[in-house]
């Protein structure tokens, strides 16, 4: 562990330490191949100490679904001081061109998450569903602003590049994929704009 790991693990809580060692190392190997003592070791949390946050893998997948939706809220509200709504879309599109390199790897953060969890009978109760319809709304809202009738339907169609984007530049492991769709996008929503 480098310095700078151990300064922040010092400065943030053995709770929180674990939903964003758990949020890393599910991200990095999926959910079914995690092991709580992996999760434990990422935060560099005694494994005996684990159980008095989380008696379950389920409990840790349900606060790492639950900080993902506030990663959102805070990309968001970075970029809610912007102009307008393409400068908003756009800069979304550039925070998402910025992930290249992991997601070249791994895929979407979130998105990999909740492809998993769908594949379980229950879906995790519907909960990936409401953190991804959080981004699809904001992206709805923003298209709105742009005077588009049909920001419903844009916004579907803005969240499905980014996740076909993500899953094509892990598949080819090319992150510059990445890099020419968000070009893409971001010329897709100045042709919006002046429609």
């Amino acid at each position: 562990m480098t310095n700078s790991n151990a300064q922040v693990s010092t400065k943030v809580g053995k709770r929180e330490r674990l939903v964003q060692a758990a949020m890393r190392v599910f991200y990095r190997q999926g959910i079914e191949k995690t092991t709580i003592a992996e999760i434990a070791r990422e935060a560099d949390v005694p494994v005996g100490n684990v159980y008095y946050y989380f008696k379950t893998k389920d409990q840790f997948v349900a606060a790492v679904i639950e900080l993902h939706a506030q990663v959102l809220a805070g990309a968001v509200a970075e970029i809610a001081e912007l102009p307008g709504p393409a400068e908003r879309l756009k800069a979304m599109v550039r925070s998402w061109v910025d992930q290249r390199e992991m997601a070249a790897r791994f895929g979407c953060p979130f998105g990999s998450l909740a492809a998993e969890l769908d594949k379980r009978e229950d879906a995790f109760r519907g909960e990936p569903a409401r953190v991804m319809g959080l981004l699809v709304e904001w992206g709805r809202t923003q298209f709105a602003e742009l005077g588009r009738p049909d920001a419903d339907e844009l916004a579907i169609a803005f969240v499905a590049a980014y996740q076909g984007i993500s899953l094509l530049t892990n598949t080819f492991r090319d992150p510059q994929l990445m890099v020419t769709e968000g070009a893409r996008l971001e010329r897709w929503i100045d042709e919006l704009r002046v429609r």
